[in-house]
């Protein structure tokens, strides 16, 4: 079984930064995709940023030069480095972690910024 936990969130005034880590417990698993998700209310989750297969690194525009998705070597861990946060990046915060045949969630993290 495995359980993906988040941390790092809470509330930020607008210019602020926050890093989100993201990681697996559990049986020890390379993962293939990781991902950061987020959700706004009354929206949709959309995606934020994430690793390909490839090790490319896919970013939403709205967060491109200011969120910076990175993770550890053995690739059961990853961070989002949130530079100058804008109200509208209010939203909870989920990490994905994939496996070929199989992704996980975790359960969220609140990121508020305040104006």
């Amino acid at each position: 079984q495995v359980q993906v936990v988040e941390s790092g969130g809470g509330l930020v005034q607008a210019g602020g930064s926050l890093r989100l880590s993201c990681a697996a417990s559990g049986r020890t698993f390379v993962f293939n995709g990781m991902a950061w998700y987020r959700q706004a209310p009354g929206k949709e989750r959309e995606l934020v940023a994430r690793f390909n297969t490839d090790g490319s690194i896919d970013y939403a525009d709205s967060v491109k030069d200011r969120f910076r998705i990175s993770r550890n070597n053995a690739r059961n861990r990853v961070f989002l480095q949130m530079d100058s946060l804008k109200p509208e990046d209010t939203a909870v915060y989920f990490c994905n972690l994939a496996l070929k045949f199989q992704s996980y969630w975790g359960q969220g993290t609140q990121v508020t910024v305040s104006s």
